[in-house]
């Protein structure tokens, strides 16, 4: 079977997103053939296609590389011990994080036991914007941030992939949520259960804001030094963005405040306690655009903007 994907031959701009054409390999014992329905865009995605952060310090002598870890799809084949999955299955997961990537592509192999059931109540289409994004939101909540019940958090970026999924679930946990975002997403925020709406073009949010008990810090550098200064004495700060991750960790140890960085990690368990929200409709998954795979480029340079609302799908 011939597989439509696309790839990147060196770093650069979204030039360098090229379509291949190639022979699909075999499925083996433990894996699926999946014809994606869906590929999720990340921002992982586009930094590494520029030759930045952890994933392209690592396959940079390795190139050509094919992005994309969030997928959903349809099973065309299964493996020999791979029975727990039928042909005409809809599934979702992430492939080969964080080094091997793949997603952009019409077609996916992958290990049978690395996929969950897409619920019949979600677009299996949207089902692609949410493993990545909404496992880092959860996993900083819960995991690196400890959030307990009744806790007033701030949330940086609050309309963007990770925000909007980040805050759902604090208020499942009935946080006090305030966001910072755009006056074109305030309206957006308050649907999804924001509190309070900080502009962060006209307003200061340091000033603003005061004694709280978590940050989540989805923009980085000086926001991230800055947020240190609204949280109470027993706060806790998670930064997303791994570039400048080590200069606020440090800020935080000299702050006396507890600081982490963090990468997200592949979990199906936490993916099925996602799912299970979303079948209740306890959260939403805001997909501002679906976009062609052929045009991934113009998927980039939106999501490089800085100004998506939720998240970005590509089209095989």
């Amino acid at each position: 079977m011939q597989i439509n994907y696309i790839e990147i031959k060196e770093f650069g701009g979204p030039e360098v997103l090229v379509e291949n054409v190639a022979e699909s390999r075999s499925v083996a014992a433990d894996e699926i053939l999946v014809r994606v329905a869906g590929a999720g865009v990340n921002p992982i995605d586009f930094k590494t296609r520029r030759g930045t952060g952890f994933v392209a310090e690592k396959i940079k002598n390795s190139l050509p590389w094919i992005p994309g870890y969030d997928f959903s799809g349809t099973v065309l084949e299964t493996g020999s011990e791979a029975s727990q999955w039928m042909v005409g299955d809809n599934v979702m997961g992430m492939a080969g994080f964080p080094y091997s990537g793949g997603a952009y592509s019409s077609h996916l192999v992958i290990r049978a036991a690395n996929v969950v059931e897409v619920p019949d109540s979600l677009s299996l289409i949207d089902a692609a914007g949410i493993p990545l994004a909404a496992l880092t939101a959860w996993q900083a909540l819960f995991d690196a941030g400890a959030l307990e019940k009744g806790s007033k958090v701030l949330i940086h970026a609050g309309a963007g992939g990770v925000g909007h999924f980040a805050v759902q679930f604090a208020k499942t946990f009935d946080a006090h949520v305030i966001a910072t975002a755009s006056p074109d997403h305030h309206d957006f925020l308050h649907e999804i259960g924001v509190d309070e709406v900080i502009d962060y073009n006209t307003v200061d949010f340091s000033e603003e804001c005061y004694g709280l008990d978590f940050v989540l810090d989805c923009v980085g550098g000086q926001v991230g030094i800055q947020s240190l200064n609204v949280l109470c004495s027993s706060g806790r700060l998670i930064t997303v963005p791994t570039a400048t991750a080590p200069g606020i960790i440090e800020a935080g140890r000299q702050a006396g405040i507890a600081t982490f960085g963090l990468r997200v990690q592949p979990d199906l368990q936490q993916l099925a306690e996602i799912l299970e929200l979303i079948d209740t409709g306890e959260v939403k998954v805001c997909v501002d655009q679906r976009i062609s795979m052929s045009d991934c480029a113009a998927a980039h340079l939106k999501l490089e903007s800085g100004h998506t609302r939720g998240k970005i799908v590509l089209l095989p």
